[in-house]
Parts: C-alpha cells; structure tokens; sequence
C-alpha cells in the first residue's frame, strides 16, 4: 500500500499512539506541521479509503489497520524497484558508499546479512 507523506504522517500519530481522535491528530499536526484541521481531516480520509486506518464511534476515533514495519516495507520495495532495477544489493552498495558507518553499526549489518543467509 503506497502511502504519500502527508498520509505518513497521520500514520505515524497512530503508530505512536495506537489510537486517537481525529480532533486529537488534528491538534497534533498542527503543532508539528502546522495543518489545518480541514487538511487534516482529508488526509484522515484517505487513510481511511485506503484501508490503512479504520475509524470507531463514537468519537471519529482512528486506529491503524497497518504497522509502521509493513509500509516500510512497501516504501523500502518500491523504492529498490524503481530507482535500483530491484536490487537489493545496489541500494545497500549506495548507502554504505555515501556514508562512513562506525564499527558498531558494521558489525550489526554483518549479523543482519549472516541471519539472512
């Protein structure tokens, strides 16, 4: 499921939460982003059309019906489709040329690749 950023950004509010208002989000963003409620609203709607979030009464409140990890995933999929030709090996080649990771982080990427292997 493709989700725009601005969609991302009602997600992570649930995400964090677990669940909350609509008026609750609403008051969230506007702080963070400055949304107005109408923008806001919208933007609940179309996560809601999308079936990334669901919404109860009474109260308009939402809950997410997808975890954080599954649209990273998606994100994460799409993005090594479209500007890797889908593969894997050349995003994470890109990465680890553009920045000088510390020995931790090298050490937790050799166990990542040796649990995958």
């Amino acid at each position: 499921m493709k989700l725009y950023d601005s969609e991302l950004k009602v997600m992570e509010v649930l995400w964090d939460q677990g669940q909350a208002s609509a008026k609750a989000i609403a008051q969230q963003l506007a702080q963070q982003v400055g949304w107005s409620k109408t923008t806001t609203y919208t933007v609940i709607k179309k996560c809601l059309d999308k079936g990334a979030a669901a919404r109860s009464e009474p109260g308009f409140i939402c809950r997410p019906l997808i975890s954080r990890q599954q649209a990273q995933a998606y994100a994460t999929d799409e993005l090594v489709d479209k500007l890797y030709g889908g593969s894997a090996d050349k995003l994470v080649a890109s990465l680890l040329g553009r920045k000088r990771l510390a020995p931790e982080e090298l050490e937790e990427l050799k166990k990542l690749v040796e649990e995958l292997q």
